[in-house]
């Protein structure tokens, strides 16, 4: 008992305790918000306790990812790899359709379904950043950026294959984006890149179903398709709007309660929370979220090592990203592609995963360096303490 007493202590004092706090706040404010989303459905306590153990299950991948040396895990970077490639793509065989995608995969055995690219989502990050830091000494040669690039559009063309899910190619992109520009990649090569996207954009649009586009074009003129695509965002807003400063109340949302939302308890529980608790709500969401964002950034400019650093920006680009395309879902300024709000949407897999990502960059907190490179630092301290 001593052992294990001796233990929480030591780990309440060298993991990010404030990071974890931070996102048990966030989660449990969005099991209130989920709550009175799922208020009048046939099974609410089931929502309820689904998205209850999800947070348990969270906060027991924060504590494990935060144990786990987190260079230690990059050192079997092709088991992960592998991981990864098998289990983003068991949609394409396995998957089952939702919301227009084939990104679920039903677990039979133990009755839940996970979403394969949002759990690699965290393995994703952990192997880009490896990757950067291994080439740091000529990250803007086109050997190495060839290499990151490599690494993406393999991952990107799973994902897009398999399940179809734009949303989350939206995702990868973006957390892509963001560590190679921390990772200090040569702006000639954004340039370069921009201007290759620009030239591909006709293909690419081709690519999409015509739901798709028409997601796209509903957010520059919501008239096109009122009743249909362009249904979800204006009700969105006439939610937002509807709860004015304080809300209308928990548990007394005209749409909320009455079933004109859609998809309230995942993709516009944000609009439930304007609506029910009115611009102080959505504040309080959007503060809750800016201080995790700025929590992970600051690790990662206290981190010592350039990996570690990769890793939290990693990260905080998901958040930053799924955060900004989420609220302007709801907003009606950027398509419906069905991203959640982290920490506050309804579902097992994003609550799960965000936690584990969150316990990634505790584990850098917890290492400011790798152990090889705390071994040599001590020894030529005791070098040049003997000299």
């Amino acid at each position: 008992m001593t052992r294990v007493w001796s233990a929480t202590k030591k780990f309440c004092r060298e993991a990010d305790m404030v990071l974890l706090a931070l996102c048990v706040a966030a989660a449990l404010f969005g099991l209130i918000i989920v709550s009175s989303a799922v208020n009048t459905s046939s099974s609410p306590l089931r929502y309820i306790a689904v998205q209850g153990a999800a947070i348990l299950l969270g906060v027991a991948f924060f504590v494990i990812f935060s144990l786990i040396d987190v260079y230690d895990l990059t050192d079997y970077w092709k088991v992960v790899f592998v991981f990864n490639i098998l289990f983003a793509s068991s949609t394409f065989f396995l998957g089952r359709f939702a919301g227009g995608n084939r990104n679920w995969l039903d677990i039979p055995i133990i009755g839940i379904s996970v979403q394969p690219a949002e759990v690699v989502k965290v393995s994703f990050i952990l192997l880009l950043a490896r990757q950067m830091y291994a080439m740091r000494e000529r990250i803007s040669s086109p050997v190495a950026v060839g290499s990151f690039t490599a690494h993406f559009l393999l991952m990107a063309a799973i994902i897009w294959i398999s399940s179809d899910d734009l949303g989350m190619l939206v995702v990868y992109s973006v957390i892509f984006i963001f560590m190679m520009f921390a990772a200090g990649v040569n702006l000639l090569w954004f340039l370069a890149g921009g201007i290759a996207l620009a030239l591909a954009a006709p293909i690419l649009w081709d690519l999409l179903g015509e739901y798709q586009q028409m997601r796209i074009l509903v957010v520059l003129d919501d008239t096109l398709d009122p009743l249909g695509i362009g249904y979800q965002a204006s009700r969105s807003k006439m939610a937002l709007g509807g709860g004015q400063l304080l809300g209308q109340g928990l548990y007394n949302g005209t749409q909320t309660q009455r079933g004109i939302l859609p998809e309230k308890h995942t993709d516009f529980i944000y609009s439930v929370a304007g609506e029910e608790l009115g611009m102080v709500g959505c504040i309080v969401i959007l503060l809750l979220l800016v201080a995790i964002i700025v929590r992970c950034l600051v690790i990662a400019v206290r981190a010592r090592n350039g990996m570690g650093s990769l890793i939290c920006v990693g990260v905080a680009s998901m958040l930053i990203f799924q955060t900004f395309e989420n609220i302007g879902m709801c907003l009606g300024l950027t398509p419906v592609i069905g991203i959640t709000l982290p920490f506050f949407s309804y579902g097992g897999s994003s609550i799960v995963t965000t936690f584990a990502a969150m316990g990634l960059v505790s584990s850098v907190k917890m290492r400011p360096m790798p152990g090889w490179l705390h071994n040599t630092v001590r020894a030529s301290a005791h070098r040049a303490e003997r000299n």
